[in-house]
């Protein structure tokens, strides 16, 4: 589980009933696994070392129960009621011995890509949802059914669901939900945001990045696509990207090729996959690499190589 969500303890009273099961699947667009875990006994997981747990760790119980201790608070999970581990923070999360749980966990990663992709401009602050998750009523419950739909499907083994091609998507779709259904401190400002209309000319250049971010796009090129002048282009992308065009460009390929890595890194050579998507110098573009993702592209691939091999 350290592998799948990050460095955590497992206390329990009575190891010698300890009947650990997880069954879960992964997407393998952004690494998002699904599926269902229980312990076999009352145990405790406590996140000593918060910043670097790496993942968001959301669970349901289908049958018992859980408490999280947060922020000297204790919160209450059951079938009507999910919580959220998230990274960066100091939390406690007791288990039943009965509890039998839903478990989605989502990359640190995968989250801030898709909220940047929402916000278009880089994270002021880590993403921090409220703990509690109603899975009765509203925009969460919606979630939970879709994520119970998603791992239902899964356990089937449907070959819809092997492909990348569909189920990159899905996943999308699945991560964005979350942020937009579940109250965080970014909630706020996503209401603005999304209620803010792009200019055409804004669209045309970056639809014109993504079509043909595997090019040699020149400044110029940009600019004749958005037609109109380099002042108010720069103007438009600092104002909604908080990035200048080419900073754009060279985000849009690090998070491809990312994605790349994740679904086929084992298979391709990195430095393939890396000129592919543009990038000619292998030691600026794996420094580049690591400042976005904090980890390096090999990092990555290894942590994914190793989840595909546990049978995730």
């Amino acid at each position: 589980m350290s592998g799948i969500c990050g460095p955590h303890r497992l206390e329990t009273t009575t190891p010698e009933r300890i009947r650990f099961h997880h069954s879960a699947n992964v997407f393998k667009s952004m690494a998002t696994t699904l599926g269902t875990i229980e312990y076999g006994t009352d145990v405790t997981v406590d996140i000593e070392d918060a910043e670097h747990f790496s993942s968001y760790s959301l669970s349901l119980p289908l049958v018992g129960e859980q408490e999280l201790r947060k922020d000297g608070t204790l919160l209450k999970s059951n079938r009507d009621q999910g919580v959220i581990i998230s990274p960066n923070e100091s939390q406690m999360l007791a288990i039943s011995g009965d509890c039998r749980k839903l478990q989605v966990v989502i990359t640190r990663a995968a989250m801030s890509e898709s909220l940047e992709g929402i916000l278009q401009h880089p994270l002021d602050a880590p993403l921090r949802f409220e703990p509690v998750m109603d899975a009765v009523d509203g925009a969460s419950a919606a979630w939970w059914r879709m994520a119970r739909y998603f791992i239902a499907e899964l356990e089937h083994s449907n070959v819809l669901f092997d492909q990348v091609t569909f189920t990159r998507d899905l996943e999308s779709s699945l991560i964005k939900g979350l942020i937009l259904a579940q109250p965080n401190n970014y909630s706020e400002e996503l209401r603005q945001v999304l209620a803010v209309k792009v200019p055409h000319y804004l669209v045309r250049a970056k639809q014109y990045i993504h079509d043909n971010a595997r090019e040699a796009v020149h400044l110029e090129d940009i600019e004749a696509a958005a037609g109109v002048s380099r002042f108010k282009l720069f103007e438009a992308f600092r104002k909604y990207f908080a990035l200048s065009p080419m900073a754009y460009l060279k985000k849009h390929r690090l998070n491809a090729v990312r994605q790349d890595l994740l679904e086929h890194g084992q298979a391709r050579n990195i430095s393939e996959i890396a000129m592919a998507w543009g990038f000619t110098h292998m030691g600026r573009f794996s420094a580049e690499y690591r400042k976005l993702f904090d980890e390096s592209p090999s990092a990555t691939v290894q942590r994914h190589e190793a989840r595909r091999m546990r049978g995730f």
